[in-house]
């Protein structure tokens, strides 16, 4: 059963990195919802949350893709169950029929909404939350000539992660290959100095 996913991927941040994820997504015929890159809480390294609506068979075929290329470091996948996420939106409506009509300050306290920009023809709204929140807000806006709406992509932070520091120490622990010397000594060598 298809159900909305998160993907949390940790990757160095190099140039063609994210046309190389998008490709294993465009292959599979996969939409991507919501794309966010943004640095994490380690210096270099970079965090990409992507939005897909898939099977969970299907999301950990794309995982495993993305988790072969070179830059990636981790792939982490979640349910909306798993994360807390947010969105930012912003609304742009005409000033004269916004403060005719409605009464701006319980607008702004019932939906969480706050003013960003005060303009002779427009007038900017900004609020943050999960899309059937920022939904209605185009719904009551709407009526009074809601001239624009954009919503940022997706922010989300796994509830029962510890950080990808955590994750690091586990690779730095890894064993390192043994050292290979490289001027062997020879069967030779070896057995005259055991004397």
């Amino acid at each position: 059963m298809k159900q909305e996913y998160t993907l949390t991927v940790y990757a160095e941040n190099q140039v063609g990195l994210l046309n190389r994820i998008a490709i294993i997504f465009s292959r599979r015929k996969i939409n991507i919802e919501s794309l966010n890159t943004s640095p994490s809480e380690v210096e270099g390294i970079h965090r990409f949350n992507i939005v897909i609506h898939e099977t969970e068979v299907m999301v950990r075929k794309v995982v495993r893709q993305i988790e072969k290329q070179v830059d990636v470091l981790k792939v982490y996948f979640n349910t909306n169950d798993n994360i807390i996420w947010q969105e930012l939106a912003l609304y742009k409506v005409p000033t004269d029929i916004i403060a005719e009509k409605v009464k701006v300050e319980r607008l702004l306290r019932t939906y969480g909404a706050r003013v960003v920009a005060i303009r002779k023809d427009y007038t900017i709204f900004e609020t943050t939350g999960q899309r059937e929140e920022t939904d209605k807000l185009i719904e009551v806006l709407a009526p009074y000539g809601l001239i624009e709406f954009v919503r940022s992509a997706r922010v989300a932070i796994i509830k029962d992660s510890k950080g990808f520091h955590e994750k690091l120490r586990e690779f730095e622990q890894v064993e390192p290959a043994p050292h290979i010397s490289e001027d062997p000594i020879s069967e030779e060598e070896a057995n005259s100095s055991i004397v």
